[in-house]
C-alpha cells in the first residue's frame, strides 16, 4: 500500500512540472546565457530575499503564502534539506535550500506556473522544475516510512483506543472520506478528471485516527470517479477486503461483553457502502 501510495503522491504533484519541462524540451531552446541578466537581480528583487523574508514577521500571511507557519516550513528543512545542499562554484552561487524548499511550496500553495515561479522569484525556469523535483523526492524518500507507515496491528489497536476515549465510538480503526482537488486538465486527458460539480480534479482519500491525522490515503485518481469506486480498487479497500491491512481481531463492546463481539471498523462516507 505504502509503495503504491508514494508512486501517486509524486506523480500528482509534479504532474504539471513534468509536462511544462517536456513541452520546454520540445521546443529545443538553447540557453544562450549561463544566468539570464534578470536573474542576477534575484537578491536585490526576487520573492525570496524580500517578500518571503517580510512574511517571516507575520505569521498570518505567511500561512496563507506557503500553507504552513514559518517554524513548520524551518522543522521541514532541517528534515530535509541537507538532501539539496549544493556547492557554490567559481562560476555560479548555489541557490540555497530554504529557497528551493520555499520554491517548491509555493508551488504547491498557489498552482502557479513554473515560469510564474521563475520570474518573480528571480530563477531559471530549469532550477525551478529542478528544485520541485529535488524537495518532493525528498520528502518521499526521507519522511514516508516515519509520519505514514505500513499500519501494524498496535498502531490500529492504538487508533481504536483514541477514538473510544476521545469521541466514546467503540472498536473504530479510523474515520474515512475523499476530497475531489481541483487541477488544471492535463492535455489530452479528455473528461476522465471532470467530476460532477464539472471542474477538472483528482481524489484525495484518507483516513485519519481520532486527532485528524493521516494513517493512510490514496491520491491521484480521476475526478469523475466516487468515493465507492476510489475505496473499492484503491490498496485501502483491497488491504481491508483481503485482510493484509493487519486490522486487529473482533472484539467485545466495551463495559458490554456479554453482547456479542464487534468487529472493528471504520467510520465511512454514506458513499462508501462497503464497510
Amino acid at each position: 500500500m505504502r509503495s503504491a501510495c508514494r508512486r501517486k503522491v509524486l506523480a500528482v504533484a509534479i504532474l504539471l512540472a513534468q509536462q511544462e519541462e517536456d513541452e520546454e524540451r520540445a521546443r529545443g531552446r538553447r540557453r544562450r546565457v549561463w544566468v539570464h541578466p534578470i536573474n542576477l537581480q534575484r537578491r536585490e528583487q526576487g520573492d525570496y530575499h524580500n517578500l518571503v523574508a517580510e512574511l517571516r514577521l507575520d505569521r498570518q500571511r505567511h500561512h496563507r503564502y506557503f500553507r504552513m507557519s514559518a517554524e513548520q516550513m524551518d522543522h521541514l528543512l532541517s528534515y530535509i534539506g541537507p538532501e539539496f545542499t549544493r556547492q557554490s562554484t567559481n562560476f555560479r552561487t548555489a541557490i540555497e535550500p530554504k529557497q528551493r524548499l520555499a520554491v517548491a511550496l509555493r508551488y504547491l500553495a498557489s498552482g502557479d506556473s513554473l515560469w510564474s515561479l521563475a520570474f518573480s522569484y528571480r530563477l531559471g525556469h530549469s532550477t525551478v522544475i529542478q528544485s520541485v523535483h529535488m524537495v518532493y523526492a525528498a520528502i518521499e524518500r526521507l519522511m514516508m516510512e516515519e509520519f505514514l507507515p505500513i499500519p501494524s496491528q498496535e498502531s490500529w489497536t492504538e487508533v481504536a483506543r483514541g477514538f473510544w476515549e476521545k469521541w466514546n465510538f467503540p472498536n473504530c480503526i479510523g474515520a474515512i472520506d475523499g476530497k475531489k482537488v481541483n487541477i488544471q486538465a492535463p492535455a489530452n486527458s479528455g473528461s476522465q478528471f471532470f467530476d460532477y460539480k464539472h471542474h477538472f480534479s483528482i481524489v484525495l482519500m484518507a483516513l485519519v485516527d481520532a486527532d485528524y491525522r493521516f494513517r493512510a490515503i490514496q491520491v491521484g485518481d480521476f475526478g469523475r470517479s466516487s468515493d465507492g469506486g476510489v475505496f473499492a480498487s484503491s490498496d485501502m479497500g483491497k488491504g481491508l477486503e483481503s485482510g493484509t491491512l493487519h486490522v486487529p481481531p473482533s472484539a467485545t463492546l466495551p463495559g458490554a461483553p456479554e453482547r456479542c463481539s464487534f468487529p472493528s471498523e471504520d467510520i465511512p462516507t454514506t458513499a462508501i457502502s462497503c464497510l
